[in-house]
């Protein structure tokens, strides 16, 4: 038996946690320059740059890591609610040996550079005084116009560097929080974006005017939207609501809901909550599996 119930939504597509769960319910670059440094975790056959890229509203640290020699699909991570680390930069790291030229932000630049809240091994989202730590970053990014303006900043870099074919489409993938900025990516950078995935996102549909899924009639392109078991309880209906304005809308996405996971599953790092471990390396290996599939079907 799968590990995944999977629902799919697929037409031909044409050319926002108080809790985890609520915090997402949270022009163009002015230019950018990269650091000296180079990290040393990269392998032989990749490079790892930290680079700053310079936006209206200031300017963002982020990692750069690509494959040593020519020119490849760009990919945009957008990180959780604990932001640009070491999980986050191996995710960029997997991404480059597999041959595409990825960009990890810090999206909480606005407030703090990375990493943001350091230690996050005994983070708890139930204790009032660590849930504390998180408005201030992600308060900035939920202005009107931020995620987009990021976006836009975060591309024009990608296709800017001698290691990004700007002949081929661009992907974006996010986790938790950074699910909803996929889309609201897709939305404002529409003619470059060929692929985006959403791994256990939080706040996909809400009530509000603001709502991602609402954007669907602006994204052109194909969607895997990964859900947490955990998140499906909370929120069963939101899979349905995706569907249906994806199929208004012919854009071309897939929905899976990963049974028996906890929000967060993908990220090896993610703390243990209530004594329950959240990181699934089962379902996350078979998440990246399937994240592989989209961008090389998507991103020609």
């Amino acid at each position: 038996m799968s590990t995944a119930d999977q629902d799919s939504a697929a037409t031909p597509a044409p050319p926002e946690d108080r809790s985890r769960r609520a915090f997402v319910a949270l022009s163009a670059a002015a230019g950018w320059m990269a650091a000296t440094r180079t990290s040393g975790a990269a392998s032989p056959d990749t490079v790892e740059r930290d680079v700053e890229i310079k936006t209206p509203d200031g300017s963002c640290d982020a990692a750069f890591i690509h494959p040593a020699r020519g020119a490849h699909p760009g990919v945009l991570v957008w990180t959780d609610i604990f932001g640009l680390r070491p999980s986050m930069r191996e995710f960029g790291r997997r991404l480059a040996a597999a041959g595409f030229a990825v960009l990890v932000p810090n999206p909480f630049y606005r407030t703090a550079r990375a990493p943001v809240l350091g230690d996050i091994s005994g983070f708890n989202f139930q204790n009032e005084a660590d849930r504390a730590k998180l408005p201030p970053l992600t308060g900035p990014l939920s202005a009107a116009g931020a995620a987009e303006t990021d976006a836009r900043a975060y591309i024009d870099f990608l296709d800017a560097q001698r290691s990004v074919d700007r002949t081929r489409k661009i992907g974006s993938q996010g986790y938790c929080m950074g699910g909803p900025l996929v889309m609201r990516t897709a939305a404002a950078v529409p003619d470059r974006l060929g692929a985006g995935a959403s791994f256990h996102g939080g706040g996909l549909v809400t009530d509000q005017p603001s709502s991602p899924h609402l954007l669907a009639p602006r994204i052109r392109a194909r969607l895997y939207i990964a859900i947490a078991a955990s998140d499906d309880t909370h929120q069963p209906e939101a899979k349905d609501t995706l569907r249906a304005a994806f199929q208004a809308a012919k854009v071309q996405a897939e929905i899976e809901v990963y049974a028996g996971t906890q929000h967060g599953w993908c990220v090896p790092d993610m703390p243990p909550q209530g004594g329950k471990a959240i990181y699934s390396k089962p379902d996350a290996e078979r998440a990246w599996g399937k994240l592989l599939e989209l961008y090389r079907a998507a991103l020609a």
